[in-house]
C-alpha cells in the first residue's frame, strides 16, 4: 500500500512542485485546492503520468478546500479518511501574499485577519488534526511514522516593510513547527520547517523584474531563480524519513541567501 501525503495549496506553484516530486517517488496523493479546480485536475493528471514513467501506480485525489475555514479543514481531513483511507505526511504548503503589498503604516486589520487564517490559524489547526490521526494510526500500528512539513519562507527572518504581516505569519509558523515537533516526537511523529527562498511561481511573477536584478547582483550564492521541483525535492527527502534523528529543525532551499557574506 501506497504511503499517503495530503499537500494543501498544490494546484500550482511550490504545492505542485511538491507533489510532483512525491508522485515520482509512489505516493499516493490528496491535493488540495482553494479555486482553480482545472489547475488542480492538471497537477493530479501529471503526477499520476510521472508516476507511472517511473513505475508506481498511484491515486491523486483533488479537493477544494480553504485552509482558513474550519469547516473546510474538517471536510479535507474527512475527505483525505474516505478516499485514501491513512495519512503519512501533511504538508501546509497552501499561502496567499500580503494583499495589496501595502506599507505597515497603511496595514489594514482585515488584510491582516485574512492573510493570518490562511498562512497561520489554517497551518496550526490542519496539524492539530493530522497529529491526533497520526497518533490514531501509530496505536494501531506502531511502525507507522508520520510526518508534518510546513513551508515557510526567507521572510520568515527577512524584513519587508510592505508585507508585513505575510512576514509575521511565516515567524510564526517556525514556531508552530517547534511546537508540534516537541508535543509529537514522543509518538514518532516528526515535524520539519522548509523555508524556501526566490522561488519561480504565481505569487512571485508580478515582481520578477526586481528579483531578475537582485538575484544578477548575488542576493545568491546560487544566482538562480528557485525552482519548485527544489523545494519538491526537499520535501521529498524528509518524507522518506532521510533525517530520522531530527524533528523542529528549519531546511533552508533559498541558493545560499541566508549566508552572511562581506
Amino acid at each position: 500500500m501506497n504511503q499517503v501525503a495530503l499537500i494543501t495549496g498544490a494546484s500550482r506553484g511550490i504545492g505542485r512542485g511538491i507533489a510532483l516530486e512525491l508522485a515520482t517517488a509512489g505516493w499516493d496523493l490528496v491535493i488540495n485546492y482553494a479555486g482553480n479546480r482545472a489547475a488542480a485536475e492538471g497537477t493530479a493528471k501529471r503526477c499520476v503520468e510521472l508516476a507511472g514513467e517511473a513505475g508506481h501506480t498511484i491515486r491523486a485525489e483533488i479537493c477544494q478546500a480553504n485552509v482558513g475555514q474550519a469547516e473546510d479543514r474538517d471536510r479535507l481531513i474527512e475527505f483525505t479518511r474516505e478516499q485514501l483511507g491513512r495519512l503519512d505526511l501533511l504538508v501546509n504548503n497552501a499561502g496567499i501574499t500580503s494583499i495589496g503589498r501595502t506599507d505597515i503604516l497603511e496595514a489594514t486589520e482585515e488584510n491582516w485577519d485574512a492573510l493570518m487564517a490562511i498562512n497561520l490559524k489554517g497551518p496550526f489547526f490542519l496539524s492539530q488534526q493530522a497529529g491526533r490521526w497520526m497518533l490514531e494510526q501509530r496505536e494501531a500500528d506502531n511502525s507507522r511514522r508520520g510526518k508534518i512539513v510546513n513551508i515557510s519562507s526567507i521572510s520568515a527572518h527577512t524584513v519587508s516593510t510592505n508585507r508585513g504581516d505575510y512576514c509575521v505569519a511565516k515567524a510564526g509558523l517556525g514556531m508552530v513547527t517547534k511546537l508540534f515537533a516537541a508535543r509529537l516526537a514522543d509518538l514518532g511523529i516528526n515535524v520539519y520547517e522548509v523555508c524556501p527562498g526566490v522561488i519561480a511561481s504565481d505569487m512571485t511573477a508580478p515582481v520578477q523584474a526586481k528579483y531578475d536584478k537582485l538575484i544578477d547582483e548575488g542576493l545568491t550564492p546560487i544566482r538562480r531563480w528557485g525552482e519548485p521541483s527544489d523545494v519538491g525535492k526537499a520535501v521529498l527527502a524528509l518524507a522518506q524519513d532521510a533525517f530520522p534523528f531530527t524533528t523542529g529543525e528549519v531546511i533552508n532551499v533559498d541558493g545560499g541567501f541566508t549566508i552572511r557574506r562581506i
